[in-house]
């Protein structure tokens, strides 16, 4: 080989090197810095107090490509005052190590803050319409399913309802929903019938309104009928829940896509709350049933105490 042709070998060699350099970097800026999976939720809020945007574990790959065997996106939708760090850091690494194209973002509080989810309900379904948009593109799934806590579990109700989302998801999964609201064992629903006091919280916390038992805001969404065919709705419950009052408001009217499944009922020696049903490896289970049903397994019942006792 003559030194001409060995300077063509090596300069393409070194081209060749410089393009996977290239793509693996730009794989890499594809996946979002995330942090290490969470035994609950309050570990994971105080791990999150450094860097509220983490990503959860698993999470926020937009380089992944959705499989054959799990051809829809997950995306996880957080519940009220929660990070999706702090929501997720446990839930998120099971679906990502079950298959799944796993997403989670910080809408309904200002960019960066520890708190997310407070702002109007309407308005953080606007802005978990845009995510899922941008999922979808992504990735060029057709479709996609949402798994939510809390708020979250109910909001992407105003999607589908008033967003264009009954042709973008697929399925729901609620653990421990607002679907009919709180009264926080009557707390909440005294508040709200005080003078001024609505108005206060709404400057900090406008999703409290939202979700209190009678607002206008889930009068209008329950209005007409609260599920849409062709999405199957399930909702994942617990006897224990605490925030969610009383506990039967998280389900869904009966329905032929509709499955409201009491925790209690599937382990009656789990006691976990509504704050640690998204690290509840019960729950878990139930979510990838929900999301699989096809490859259902009952899930192991292991006794699970309460994050607050």
């Amino acid at each position: 080989m003559g030194a001409l042709s060995r300077r063509f070998v090596v300069a393409l060699s070194a081209a060749v090197g410089l393009l996977a350099l290239g793509a693996g970097a730009g794989h890499a800026a594809e996946r979002e810095p995330s942090g290490p999976v969470q035994p609950n939720i309050l570990a994971a809020a105080v791990y999150s107090l450094g860097d509220p945007t983490l990503a959860p574990p698993g999470a926020n790959d937009w380089g992944c490509k959705p499989s054959v065997a799990h051809p829809n996106p997950v995306l996880l939708s957080n519940g009220t005052t929660a990070n999706a760090y702090e929501n997720w850091a446990n839930l998120s690494q099971k679906l990502a190590s079950a298959g799944y194209c796993v997403f989670a973002g910080n809408f309904g509080g200002a960019p960066g803050a520890f708190l997310q989810t407070v702002g109007p309900v309407a308005d953080t379904a606007k802005a978990l319409a845009a995510f899922g948009d941008r999922i979808l593109a992504a990735t060029g799934a057709s479709k996609l399913d949402v798994v939510g806590h809390s708020q979250g579990g109910m909001n992407v109700r105003y999607w589908i309802k008033y967003l264009g989302g009954s042709g973008k998801i697929s399925r729901v999964v609620g653990l421990s929903p607002s679907n009919h609201g709180t009264d926080l064992f009557g707390l909440l629903s005294t508040l709200e019938m005080i003078p001024g006091v609505p108005a206060a919280l709404g400057t900090v916390c406008q999703a409290c309104n939202d979700q209190a038992v009678g607002s206008d805001f889930l009068a209008d969404l329950n209005a007409g009928g609260e599920t849409v065919p062709g999405i199957q709705y399930t909702v994942i419950q617990t006897r224990y829940d605490d925030v969610v009052t009383p506990y039967t408001s998280a389900f869904l009217a009966p329905g032929p896509n509709v499955k409201n499944i009491l925790l209690q009922n599937v382990c009656v020696l789990d006691f976990t709350d509504h704050l640690g049903i998204t690290y509840d490896p019960v729950a878990a289970g139930l979510v990838l049933n929900a999301l699989d049903p096809a490859h259902a397994k009952t899930p192991p019942c292991v006794p699970v105490a309460p994050v607050i006792s």
